[in-house]
């Protein structure tokens, strides 16, 4: 079986500047997986080549077998690839069922045909509605995004990628920003969600990495330091010396 996503190789620089250095990666189909490292280490630039934002100097990417690697943004969301970004990029002023059912409607080919509100589409409103109930915001679905605690929003940003019926979901600090008490519903429904789409997570929270991840991998200096399982991640002294500190498994 191929992997969900794979990388071989990736590289990135700017001029003189490595940023990603032959980067080996592999995310297995249904994956549970963290990437970490300290500020610098490569991260977002190693996500936004996975999604084709931004083109690697060298190296190839892979979708399930298939290499994408000159593919753009939108071939790629269209194969399967799902993102939220660390700063969220929603439409505050829409309720939630809306931003919501923008994304159902992209997938469903009716985006250009929106030009009545996307709840007139049965379909759609029907979809994205289904979505809300699985993560709990049905309640909230005629609100507007900005009436909404942030950590809502987040769950939000999750809805709207999971409309675009993701293979594989990248997502960028999905708790940045979110008071500890609001995280800990964020992991219950990332830990909720089938079992079919493999996830990666990019996150500073080691608590929320530990409950969520059942394999991490660790950046520095723009190449692959280590990965493994949370427990040896944690016993590694060289993750301790470049990012966690002390910290105890």
């Amino acid at each position: 079986m191929p992997f969900a996503l794979e990388t071989r190789k990736l590289c990135k620089s700017f001029g003189a500047l490595t940023v990603a250095d032959a980067i080996d990666f592999r995310l297995e189909p249904g994956a549970r997986h963290a990437l970490i490292g300290p500020n610098g280490a490569g991260k977002t630039t190693f996500v936004n080549m996975l999604t084709g934002r931004l083109a690697p100097s060298s190296g190839a990417i892979f979708l399930n077998g298939e290499e994408i690697t000159t593919l753009g943004q939108a071939a790629r969301v269209k194969r399967g690839v799902g993102r939220t970004f660390q700063i969220n990029t929603l439409f505050r002023e829409l309720p939630v069922l809306d931003n919501v059912a923008l994304a159902v409607a992209e997938r469903c080919g009716l985006a250009t045909r929106l030009w009545r509100p996307a709840g007139t589409h049965k379909e759609v409103i029907d979809e994205a509605g289904a979505l809300l109930a699985q993560l709990g915001l049905q309640p909230d679905a005629l609100r507007r995004v900005a009436d909404l605690p942030y950590g809502k929003q987040r769950l939000v940003e999750i809805a709207i990628a999971l409309g675009m019926k993701p293979r594989v979901l990248l997502l960028d600090e999905p708790a940045a920003g979110v008071p500890s008490h609001e995280s800990t519903r964020i992991v219950e429904v990332l830990q909720a969600l089938p079992a079919q789409i493999a996830i990666l997570i990019i996150e500073h929270d080691m608590d929320l990495v530990r409950r969520f991840a059942r394999r991490i991998t660790v950046l520095a200096a723009g190449a692959v330091l280590t990965e493994g399982t949370p427990e040896e991640v944690m016993r590694d002294q060289r993750v301790r010396d470049v990012y966690l500190g002390e910290l105890h498994a």
